[in-house]
C-alpha cells in the first residue's frame, strides 16, 4: 500500500503487543525480554517502512528507576521507554490526546493504537484514534511481509548480475570504444 501524503502515526504498546505474538512471546520466555523487544523493533521495522507510518513503539519503565528515554531507529520508527512509575497505556493515552489537533487540522490522516488492552481502546478512541488489536497487527505485519515478497520476486531481474548486460546495444558498444582508446 503506498503511503499517503499525510502520515499516519502508529503507536504500539510494546510489552502488550510482545505478550500477545506467540512468537515474541516464546522468545521472552526463553532468551528474555531483551530479545524479545529487538525481535518487536526488527518486525515493525519493514512494515513501519512499507506502510509509511510513523511508528512509536512504547515500553513501560514504570518499575525501574530510570528516567524517559527515546530511539531513533529508522526515520520512521522509534523506541519510547517511559519515565519511573509511568505506563505505556499513560504514555499512549498522552501521545493521543496531543495528536488530537493534528487529526483535527488534517496534518496527519490517522492515529492508530496497536494494543489489545479493552480500557485503553476506549480511552483512545475518545481522543479520535483508531484501535488495531494485536493480533490483526500480527496478521497486517506478515500480510505486508508476502506483498512485499511477492513485489520483490515480480520485478523485472536482470539476466545476469552484471551492469554491462543491463544497458542498451548502442551504450555497450560506445563503452567499449572508449576503453580501447577509439574515439
Amino acid at each position: 500500500m503506498p503511503p499517503s501524503l499525510l502520515p499516519a502515526v502508529l503507536l504500539v504498546d510494546g510489552y502488550n503487543i510482545i505478550g500477545a505474538w506467540h512468537c515474541l512471546k516464546k522468545t521472552r520466555d526463553h532468551v528474555g525480554l531483551e530479545a524479545a523487544r529487538g525481535e518487536l523493533i526488527e518486525t515493525l521495522i519493514s512494515y513501519t517502512a512499507f506502510e509509511g507510518y510513523e511508528t512509536q513503539i512504547v515500553f513501560d519503565a514504570q518499575y525501574q528507576n530510570s528516567s524517559s528515554n527515546k530511539e531513533i531507529i529508522t526515520e520512521l520508527l522509534s523506541v519510547h521507554y517511559t519515565d519511573f512509575g509511568q505506563t505505556a497505556d499513560t504514555y499512549i493515552e498522552k501521545t493521543c490526546a496531543s495528536l488530537r489537533s493534528s487529526l483535527a487540522q488534517s496534518l496527519i490522516s490517522r492515529v492508530i493504537v496497536a494494543t489489545s488492552d479493552r480500557a485503553q481502546q476506549l480511552m483512545i478512541l475518545g481522543y479520535g484514534a483508531q484501535w488495531m488489536s494485536a493480533q490483526k497487527l500480527c496478521w497486517e505485519v506478515e500480510a505486508t511481509v508476502c506483498r512485499s515478497r511477492q513485489k520483490y520476486q515480480t520485478r523485472k531481474q536482470p539476466k545476469t548480475r552484471f551492469l554491462a548486460n543491463s544497458i542498451d546495444p548502442k551504450a555497450r558498444q560506445r563503452l567499449a570504444q572508449l576503453r580501447m582508446g577509439v574515439n
